[in-house]
């Protein structure tokens, strides 16, 4: 009899983004996931578990909570996933005070024009490249439509929506897993070519801001939108990449001289580091270095902590920007 294939607790931390440390509680709360042990005592996961922590993430994603769906079976996983796709609002909101639910921490502005966006062909073109498994085909697509657009609507009008309808697609079965995984692989690469094109920002008006998530968030593709919108607003935006440990954080604002730290929190993110692990960074860091944050945590759409100012979307940020502007004038010469 062929063995089941396992994966490691690590495994699954990066396929997943579900940290260990959570694995393990919802083990010991729920029943699952429920692994068995190697010969060395660890835990190890067959892929049918793997497949359902994926569906649960991207409902917790979509502002579930683990109580509510982490015991569920798979049948009631995939309805419940349904009806959150149903669920989901307009990719364009009406209001900036209205976003759409989203695993990334800070979202684009609305068109100042829906009526003359040009999103619906481009988004509605790379779907059928992603549907057809046309890598070549999305990469010449994004291309064309970062070099029409613009690298502030190709973010607002092409990137969000079309992460938003894949994240959709993978809710309804539309798309699998590998989909997702090469379509974020290929925004990145448009996203980081249009952003090393823009001329650098002068040194003594622009705010050096640290990007980076907490370990268990690993939403880089975030990150990098919100690396563009900084570059776009002439900032000087250092992307450590997603999930770097506490005081690494802390050593490299000191090193880099960063006069922000930016992070992002994911709506399933675990109160605990909300709360505790936000607040005792807070005081790692010297005052002089501010702490923005954002993302859908329902924590942080309620109160952020002391000295620790919340961002919704990109236009908060672009406001954020202008303060520290104003804070800190460019020296007169």
């Amino acid at each position: 009899m062929p063995r089941t294939l396992m994966m490691s607790i690590a495994a699954v931390e990066r396929d997943t983004g579900l940290s260990k440390d959570t694995l393990r509680v919802w083990e010991k709360r729920y029943g699952f996931p429920n692994p068995v042990r190697d010969a060395q005592g660890e835990r190890c996961y067959p892929l049918d578990q793997l497949e359902r922590l994926r569906l649960i993430k991207r409902l917790l994603d979509v502002g579930h909570r683990p109580g509510r769906v982490v015991a569920l079976p798979v049948a009631d996983l995939q309805t419940l996933a349904e009806h959150s796709a149903d669920a989901l609002v307009p990719l364009h909101p009406p209001a900036a005070h209205a976003p759409t639910p989203s695993a990334t921490p800070f979202l684009p502005p609305t068109p100042a024009d829906p009526t003359q966006s040009t999103d619906t062909p481009w988004v509605a073109e790379a779907l059928n490249r992603v549907d057809a498994h046309d890598v070549a085909g999305l990469k010449r697509i994004l291309a064309q439509a970062s070099v029409h657009l613009g690298l502030a609507r190709f973010t607002s009008d092409v990137v969000a929506p079309l992460l938003q309808a894949v994240g959709e697609g993978w809710l309804r079965g539309r798309f699998q897993v590998p989909q997702e995984h090469w379509v974020s692989h290929c925004l990145q690469q448009s996203l980081h070519s249009a952003i090393h094109a823009l001329p650098p920002a002068q040194p003594e008006d622009a705010p050096r801001v640290l990007l980076s998530t907490f370990p268990g968030e690993p939403h880089a593709m975030g990150l990098l939108m919100v690396e563009a919108w900084l570059s776009l607003l002439e900032a000087q935006p250092i992307n450590l990449g997603p999930q770097t440990p506490l005081w690494d954080l802390v050593h490299a604002a000191a090193n880099h001289h960063v006069d922000v730290v930016a992070l992002s929190f994911s709506a399933s993110a675990p109160a605990a580091l909300v709360q505790d692990t936000l607040q005792d960074f807070r005081a790692k860091l010297p005052p002089r270095i501010a702490l923005w944050v954002g993302g859908r945590h329902p924590l942080l759409l309620r109160r952020a902590p002391p000295g620790v100012l919340a961002l919704g979307d990109m236009d908060t940020l672009r406001m954020a920007v202008n303060a520290w502007r104003a804070q800190h004038p460019r020296p007169a010469g």
